[in-house]
């Protein structure tokens, strides 16, 4: 099978933005997007029948729509429809396994909508094998609308201390593919035994610091060299990943943040930062799974 970026479409606002930014992203690296919609009840392709009595009227209708809008705003991409007959979280599964990422939409920012399409996104972030970039509709009046062309830096979140390679790989492509700098950050939680009853002691954080500078500046290194074209900025902030990860997405235009392939059974499967990063994060954000 070709190379692919694949989009989850189910006829929302959300999806659609989602679409338009796979559809940016497609063009780019000069790749074929698959637009697909899962419907359970699918039945076989019935013929010469009016659309009112078509089972899958509505189902074709939702990608025919997007397929059409973004031909034209994109007419040399390759664009083509799925439908598939099967429920939406086990059809993206198996299409994030056949893609280079698996594109979905996002709610908006209110505490009771704060996330991801909670009961289908969430569990294919935790589950594919793929990376999965999560779109927020930006919104008018009220109304969420398709995002704008992203801009700002591609920030990657990295722990250093687990592999970077995938993060690293993925952000750096993208950062390639839309000529935007690269901003590697790294959060570091202070340790107790830093604390002092002023404050911190100064000459204990600043050993970490250089600690961790030296191995994000080790863990950048090849990547460096691999695209001398991209503009990489380096940061290490002592304070909570999750929080480093959240503040440096204000400004970005793509977030990157990792997933862990196998997790302990008793454990989240999705980390913390990854968590504060597709719950806060209002820029897209994509989750890539590492081992």
């Amino acid at each position: 099978m070709e190379p692919v970026i694949t989009v989850g479409l189910d006829g929302s606002p959300e999806s659609l933005a989602a679409a338009h930014w796979a559809a940016d992203e497609a063009e780019r690296r000069k790749l074929t997007l698959r637009l697909l919609h899962a419907w359970p009840l699918l039945v076989p392709e019935p013929t010469n029948i009016p659309s009112e009595v078509d089972q899958n009227y509505w189902a074709k209708r939702i990608v025919h729509t997007a397929q059409a809008e973004l031909q034209a705003r994109h007419p040399g991409l390759s664009v083509v429809g799925n439908l598939v007959a099967d429920d939406a979280e086990n059809a993206l599964l198996h299409a994030a396994s056949e893609s280079e990422m698996l594109v979905l939409g996002s709610r908006g920012l209110l505490p009771v909508e704060s996330y991801f399409l909670g009961d289908i996104s969430m569990p294919v972030v935790a589950r594919a094998e793929r990376p999965v970039v999560l779109v927020r509709a930006a919104t008018h009046e009220g109304r969420p609308q398709p995002t704008p062309r992203t801009a700002g830096a591609v920030v990657v979140a990295l722990k250093l201390h687990s592999q970077s390679d995938e993060l690293l790989e993925f952000g750096f492509v993208t950062a390639a593919a839309r000529s935007m700098p690269l901003r590697a950050v790294h959060g570091r939680s202070v340790p107790i035994h830093a604390r002092v009853p002023w404050g911190v002691d100064h000459n204990v954080t600043e050993e970490i610091t250089q600690d961790a500078q030296k191995h994000l500046s080790q863990a950048l290194r090849p990547w460096r060299e691999k695209f001398p074209g991209v503009q990489v900025v380096d940061v290490v902030r002592l304070e909570s990943p999750a929080k480093v990860a959240v503040r440096e997405a204000e400004s970005a235009g793509l977030l990157v943040v990792g997933r862990r392939k196998h997790r302990p059974p008793v454990a989240p499967h999705v980390g913390s930062v990854a968590q504060a990063a597709v719950h806060h994060a209002r820029c897209p954000v994509a989750v890539v799974p590492h081992d």
